[in-house]
């Protein structure tokens, strides 16, 4: 009996220590601006929470791809305690199956995703991010790519919320 009991001690143990790692892909027109700033900023913030999670970031577009995210929105992330290390890439169809959420920063690039998945359960995977926004106001993450220094801002404070949203959201699946 006592040996049946450490064979159960242990397996619990290993249960409670299993974590299926959740995979995320944050996406935007360029992969240059807002999703590589929600991959960086997700993954601190995810890790710091101690969730097992890997997270990327990809483009509706392939303009940008094989380039380092723009340099303002490096910087700004950096004053915010974030590096942004990702290089620009568009989203490809496997995608769909690698991760377990892609998650759009606006309505166009949900429906660009939406319209790339070749099945409903794909479909399903596709979130937008302002489905974690705690300020209602805000209906999309704004793209600063051809504003000041204001955007970028707004942006990061946008995507911590988010984070911190979606962080708890991942946490009670």
């Amino acid at each position: 009996m006592h040996n049946f009991v450490v064979v159960l001690v242990q397996l619990s143990i290993f249960v409670n220590s299993y974590q299926k790692t959740m995979k995320i892909l944050f996406v935007c027109l360029g992969n240059i601006c807002r999703s590589p700033a929600a991959e960086g900023i997700f993954s601190k913030k995810a890790h710091e929470a101690g969730l097992t999670v890997t997270a990327d970031s990809a483009g509706t577009s392939a303009w940008h791809a094989g380039e380092k995210a723009d340099r303002r929105m490096r910087q700004t992330a950096k004053n915010r305690g974030y590096e942004l290390t990702s290089i620009s890439r568009p989203v490809v169809s496997s995608d769909f199956d690698v991760f377990d959420y892609l998650i759009a920063m606006d309505d166009k690039n949900y429906d660009d995703l939406r319209q790339k998945a070749e099945t409903t359960a794909q479909m399903n995977k596709v979130l937008r991010m302002r489905d974690f926004f705690s300020d209602k106001r805000y209906d999309h993450v704004p793209d600063p790519y051809y504003g000041g220094t204001q955007g970028f801002e707004m942006v990061i404070d946008l995507l911590e919320d988010a984070s911190d949203n979606l962080i708890k959201f991942i946490q009670k699946q």
